[in-house]
């Protein structure tokens, strides 16, 4: 299996202004990583997407770094003008993956929820309004060669039976998963239980890991987040943390999966110590799974 690093990897560094994403592509390069996830675009003022996206692609090329997926925000369930203007939208982020030259895009199903504001009783309901809206954008990509799929992403839209029944219900070839190692954490589930029911499904694989602190403890402050049911989370470094990563390792060996698997670190220390010893951790633990 190939590792990538995920843009949002470097978040630290973009946001304070230490690093741009072109800059990504020479660093992941140098760190042994062997293709970039790119996580939404950051054209600098002035400049379109469209001409960013071809200018990252140049960059790649030029550092023979793969780019092995372009990564977007999407909110099919309570768009912000309507569902068709939203499905358009996305389609417009395909074209943009194909400019990169991805082979697949990551999309939000939905991106979260309030709950007092949310008028579908239940998954169920759900279902019916973004399964048809991600087939549509999904036969768009299939015309230009790229794969889509939503993660287990946004408390709403995050168990594995809710991801799953969302691949089932869309029920085209071209419609997959990207598997999360962590976030399942957000929803309370097991992260091992969970990749062995959606492993079969991932067309692209986030290694992530948290630290998990019970919620009936004492708040432990700064950096911790909440999941859905109330523990506390904080970013860890790749096998620092309490992901199972050889069991969700061992779930994608045994469902036959060989794509890539990109570093996702959004842990407090500096992102690039997070993304080197990540890389060499989950290195060495794809490499004892697959003996």
């Amino acid at each position: 299996m190939k590792i990538a690093a995920s843009s949002y990897s470097f978040s630290q560094y973009l946001n304070n202004g230490r690093m741009t994403q072109l800059d990504c592509v020479a660093k992941a390069k140098d760190m042994g990583f062997d293709a970039i996830e790119f996580v939404e675009l950051r054209p600098p003022e002035g400049t379109s997407p469209l001409d960013y996206a071809k200018a990252l692609r140049e960059e790649c090329e030029r550092h023979s770094m793969p780019v092995s997926n372009f990564t977007v925000g999407a909110e099919l369930l309570h768009p912000s003008t309507t569902l068709e203007d939203e499905i358009e939208r996305v389609k417009a982020m395909v074209d943009l993956a194909a400019v990169l030259g991805a082979p697949s895009m990551r999309h939000d199903a939905t991106a979260g929820y309030a709950p007092g504001a949310r008028s579908y009783h239940g998954f169920r309901d759900a279902l019916a309004v973004v399964a048809p809206a991600c087939r549509a954008i999904t036969e768009y990509a299939a015309e230009k060669g790229i794969r889509t799929m939503v993660e287990n992403h946004g408390f709403f839209c995050q168990d594995s039976e809710r991801v799953e029944a969302l691949v089932n219900t869309v029920a085209h070839e071209n419609f997959g998963l990207l598997a999360d190692m962590g976030n399942f954490l957000c929803a309370d589930e097991d992260p091992a239980a969970a990749f062995g029911r959606v492993a079969p499904y991932a067309f692209y694989v986030h290694a992530k890991d948290f630290h998990v602190k019970n919620g009936g403890g004492c708040n432990p402050g700064e950096g911790f987040s909440r999941s859905r049911g109330g523990h506390y989370l904080r970013g860890a470094i790749i096998g620092h943390g309490d992901v199972p990563l050889r069991s969700c390792l061992a779930a994608l060996r045994d469902s036959g999966y060989r794509g890539n698997i990109a570093v996702e670190f959004e842990g407090m220390e500096d992102c690039l110590t997070g993304l080197r010893i990540g890389l060499a951790n989950l290195r060495r633990a794809i490499a004892d799974t697959e003996r």
